[in-house]
Formats: C-alpha cells, sequence, structure tokens
C-alpha cells in the first residue's frame, strides 16, 4: 500500500470573517496571543468596539478574519473597512486624493492594522503549530475577491511582512522608521547614562534636574494601583493633547475606565505632582518583555516634562521590571538623542488600479532611498559610547 502523507496545513485551514470581538470567546482569541502584544488582546480591540472608537458611525467598520482548523480556532487578523484615513500613522492622503480627483473611489478600502495604534507587532494571531506563510496565504485569498480600491497591512513584524509578500506577491512595501530603546545589559538608570558620551549623559541628567527644580515629582502607579480617580485625571490630560491641536480625541473615557476593568496587569500610569497634586501623566501599556508608551497630555507647562515622564520614566520602569524594550510611540527624532534607536518598518498594500499602482510604486521607491539614508545617519548618531 502507499502511504500517503498528510496535505499541507494550508488546505486544511478556513477563513471566516466575523463583524466583532465579541463574536469570539475571549478565552479562545487570547489563547492565540503572544504574552507581549497588549494591542492584540480581544480586551484591547473589544474597547475600542464597545466603546465606539471603532464602529461605523467612525469610520470603521470591523470585518475581522478568523482562521480555522475544522473546529478549532488556530488564528485571527484584525481587519476593517476604513471610510477615511484616520488614525492609522501610515499616510495614504495623497494617494486617496489623487485617485479620487481622476474620478474614482478610493473609499471604503481594507485596513490590516490595530486602530489608533502605531505600534509594530504581529498582525496576525496565530497558534503555535501554524505556519505565518500558510496563514497568510488563507487570509490572502479570502481578501482578494474583496479588496476594494486597496488593502494596507500596518506595523506588521518582519516575519509576517515576509509571509505576507510571498502569498500576495504584487503588495507594494513601503519603508518608514520609529525609534526604539533597547536594554544593552545596563542594569539601572546609572548604567544606561554610563554608556553614552559625556555631553548626552550630562544633557539628560540637568533635564531630570530641571523637571525636581520645578517642584515636580513623578510617580509610576501600575495595574490596580491606577484608580478611578487617577485615570480621570489622566484622561483630562489626554484630551488637553488633542484640543490644543483644535481636535477632539480619538478615544473616550468609557475606553480606557473597560482596559482598567479588563487587563489592569498590562496598564502603567505615570503621574506628574506638584504639592502632591497631579498635574500631567503618561499611558502605557507594557507586554512580557515590552514597554508600549502610547498617550500623553499636561495641565502645566514644564520644562523637560514630557521627557521625563515619556522617556525616562520608561526606561527605569523596564530596567526596573526586566522589560527589555522601549516603544515610546511614532514619530520624534528627539527620541535619538536620548537613547532610543532607529528601527526599519515595512508596511504593506494593496492597490487594485494599475495605473494608480504604479504611481504608488514609484512613490514608495522613492521614499525608501529617502527612508534608509536617514535611517542610517540616525544609527550613527546615536549618544552612545559603544552599544554592544
Amino acid at each position: 500500500m502507499t502511504h500517503l502523507e498528510p496535505p499541507p496545513i494550508a488546505s486544511t485551514l478556513q477563513v471566516r470573517e466575523v463583524s466583532s470581538t465579541a463574536d469570539v470567546p475571549q478565552e479562545d482569541w487570547n489563547a492565540l496571543v503572544g504574552d507581549d502584544h497588549p494591542f492584540l488582546r480581544h480586551e484591547f480591540l473589544d474597547a475600542l468596539e464597545s466603546s465606539g472608537a471603532v464602529e461605523a458611525s467612525s469610520g470603521w467598520v470591523p470585518r475581522h478574519l478568523t482562521l480555522w482548523q475544522g473546529a478549532r480556532l488556530v488564528g485571527m487578523l484584525p481587519h476593517y473597512d476604513k471610510y477615511h484615513s484616520r488614525g492609522e500613522y501610515v499616510f495614504d492622503w495623497a494617494w486617496a486624493d489623487a485617485w479620487e480627483r481622476a474620478g474614482g473611489a478610493y473609499y471604503p478600502k481594507g485596513l490590516s492594522a490595530i486602530p489608533f495604534t502605531p505600534a509594530p507587532g504581529p498582525r496576525m494571531a496565530l497558534a503555535d503549530h501554524v505556519d505565518p506563510s500558510s496563514a497568510a496565504s488563507a487570509f490572502a485569498a479570502a481578501l482578494k475577491p474583496q479588496a476594494r480600491s486597496s488593502w494596507h497591512l500596518l506595523f506588521a513584524e518582519p516575519d509576517q511582512v515576509d509571509a505576507w509578500q510571498a502569498a500576495w506577491p504584487t503588495l507594494l512595501t513601503r519603508h518608514g522608521v520609529q525609534f526604539q530603546w533597547q536594554d544593552c545589559g545596563f542594569g539601572d538608570f546609572d548604567g544606561f547614562l554610563a554608556a553614552m558620551t559625556t555631553k548626552r549623559r550630562k544633557a539628560i541628567r540637568r533635564e531630570r534636574r530641571l523637571v525636581a527644580e520645578q517642584g515636580l515629582t513623578l510617580q509610576r502607579l501600575v495595574g490596580t494601583q491606577i484608580d478611578a480617580e487617577a485615570l480621570d485625571h489622566f484622561y483630562r490630560c489626554y484630551c488637553i493633547t488633542y484640543l490644543e491641536r483644535g481636535q477632539q480625541p480619538y478615544l473616550s473615557h468609557d475606553f480606557f475606565r473597560r482596559l482598567r476593568e479588563t487587563m489592569p496587569e498590562a496598564l502603567v500610569l505615570i503621574q506628574a505632582r506638584i504639592e502632591d497634586k497631579p498635574v500631567a501623566a503618561a499611558f502605557c501599556l507594557q507586554g512580557a518583555r515590552t514597554l508600549y508608551g502610547r498617550y500623553w497630555g499636561s495641565e502645566v507647562v514644564a520644562d523637560c516634562l514630557h521627557f521625563e515622564a515619556c522617556y525616562y520614566q520608561g526606561i527605569e520602569h523596564c530596567l526596573a521590571h526586566g522589560l527589555t524594550r522601549f516603544d515610546p510611540g511614532t514619530q520624534g527624532e528627539h527620541k535619538l538623542s536620548r537613547g532610543f534607536a532607529p528601527v526599519a518598518l515595512r508596511s504593506l498594500h494593496h492597490i487594485a488600479d494599475p495605473q494608480l499602482r504604479q504611481a504608488v510604486a514609484r512613490f514608495c521607491d522613492d521614499e525608501r532611498r529617502h527612508v534608509e539614508a536617514y535611517r542610517q545617519h540616525a544609527a550613527e548618531s546615536l549618544p552612545f559610547k559603544v552599544l554592544s
């Protein structure tokens, strides 16, 4: 009798669409999510939907793709129909404008990303035995017939980007840079400073001293230490950041309340105080190895307070709790001189129309050269004496 090899796993995978995270049991969903990725957790995505930040009326229509092997859930991909390009941080406004000027309809488009969260990480949550290439092939087969004008995969980890490129070779690649801190065996904050040039070490100490001289003290609250009063104050500060720019905040108090109730162990709140009264706050999430700086606001104008609350306190927290990476959020070249190294990022884009695709491909190719030159220059400008 001829021995038959079992079929490859890709042939046994089935994709099903769900219209809400609530359609999948939390424990089944979270069993697929690694311990370092709070934004993929059921609680985080459900809080976005349940609080109204992500729903049809806000221009986000959830159409998550789940991956099944028989009766077992083995994967998921967050996916949305988007009716605008806000809250993404990989900007395609110019592409949309060009296509609509030509008489096309760019929106709705497809998007696989974490809403309002430019934090690199996995975008497919998969069971350990599922190969990313097989999963990407299955998801791609489901997405292609409904890809509309375009589909976008943002802030995915390199191995998942590679898997998607193999599964869908016509995807265009867009390159970017963020700044992240890595623990290189510093031990504590003094060890971190000791690895820096004398000039930068003195500058950081001067910034921290200036914060203290203004009567500000900093306190880190973790998990259940964040009470309702602290959350209320943070939210006032968070709203100030948007209102100063003439904008309304993306996220509601209800969103943050839900996070505090459902995943408190992933939350870190850094408070700045004057005479024991909170006046500013930075809100972070943490995984098993990484701290993610996310939201900030202040009721006072104080020199260097942003650097202290959003950077130095985060580094201290990582060193105190064994976290090896600190992702402080998107943008901000000023992070470079404070020890945050440039990290290359890639996003992937399907553009349906051949002419628009050709124009976007040229843009991405030109942008890639500038981004890579910038990343190399930034890496050479890090303030460390020796970075092992």
